[in-house]
């Protein structure tokens, strides 16, 4: 059963959707495009580049996240030197380890830049904060006059998965100057609207895998005081637009996956975690898939689960 699939960012959290994958594959599931943002950019591109479910699983089982952090050196190992480092460079950790990680998994399924991958096959939202607005790649690059087949995935992966603060910012050299590029959650976490058509339409089913609660099963944000202010803050304007867009009838295709006790930042979790986070993905699929019937295609009828 082919279909195309939109997964949302979560930092860590993502292990969930890998569990998803797990069992939307052997329920006969096959992605034909794939698109996602920061954690959910990261299973898309692996999926694009041919790893199966239990593929990921074990590279990730084996992956010491830890190993993915990489502050720069201090001239002045004191601590107070990071914060200077944060202010100068903008992310308390460079990203090279995480985008070398990605480039090397690629590799080992012969995929280096997206010309090596069909066409159309895969999309990564980002936000570049220099021009303020979104970006989809590799649709958008030539408009920065940057060659789309020629630009490495595991470059695009590390602007859609840089966490604003944590990972230091891309900076996209273009024909303008430079663009200084983060996390495509910033403003679109969960970009389903990406295969549409102009009119709306699209040409198969699309399942969407977010990592959070329904709307209506959502309790109000408890605000207290200024970082409570901030998180709020944030968080209502990266889902304000992907939200609107759910609520056009789209929900139905969704599976939501909750994760209100997981950081997104959590990168010294157990092995337990780990399995626990892809146990919930599998479930919430499972029980997706019992009454998931996809209306907008002629002829489409309810997945038997088995």
């Amino acid at each position: 059963m082919r279909i195309d699939g939109v997964f949302s960012g979560g930092g860590l959290k993502g292990l969930a959707l890998v569990g998803a994958f797990e069992e939307l594959e052997r329920q006969g599931m096959v992605f034909g495009r794939v698109a996602g943002t920061s954690a959910g950019s990261i299973l898309a591109a692996f999926i694009a580049a041919g790893y199966t479910a239990a593929e990921i699983s074990e590279i990730l089982s084996d992956q010491d996240f830890g190993d993915l952090l990489d502050r720069r050196h201090a001239l002045l190992p004191l601590p107070f030197m990071k914060w200077v480092n944060l202010y100068w460079r903008m992310g308390l950790y460079k990203g090279e380890a995480l985008e070398d990680w990605f480039t090397e998994r690629l590799l080992e399924k012969g995929v280096y830049t997206f010309g090596d991958l069909a066409p159309g096959r895969l999309k990564l939202v980002a936000s570049d904060l220099t021009n303020g607005k979104m970006i989809v790649l590799p649709d958008d690059l030539e408009k920065y006059g940057i060659p789309a087949d020629s630009f490495p995935v595991g470059r695009a992966l590390r602007m859609s998965c840089g966490i604003p603060y944590f990972f230091e910012p891309v900076r996209l050299f273009t024909k303008d100057g430079d663009a200084i590029v983060v996390d495509g959650g910033v403003l679109s976490n969960f970009p389903l609207w990406i295969f549409d058509d102009p009119n709306g339409k699209r040409e198969r089913p699309v399942i969407g895998l977010k990592l959070s609660r329904r709307e209506e099963e959502r309790n109000p944000r408890k605000i207290h005081n200024a970082l409570d202010l901030f998180e709020a803050l944030f968080t209502t304007m990266k889902n304000a637009h992907d939200e609107r867009y759910i609520q056009k009838d789209h929900a139905k295709d969704i599976v939501f996956i909750p994760m209100d006790d997981v950081k997104a930042t959590d990168f010294d979790m157990s092995d337990e975690q780990m399995e626990m986070l892809m146990k919930r993905g599998r479930d919430r699929t499972r029980h997706f898939l019992e009454t998931w019937r996809f209306t907008s295609l002629p002829g489409w009828r309810p997945v038997k689960v088995v």
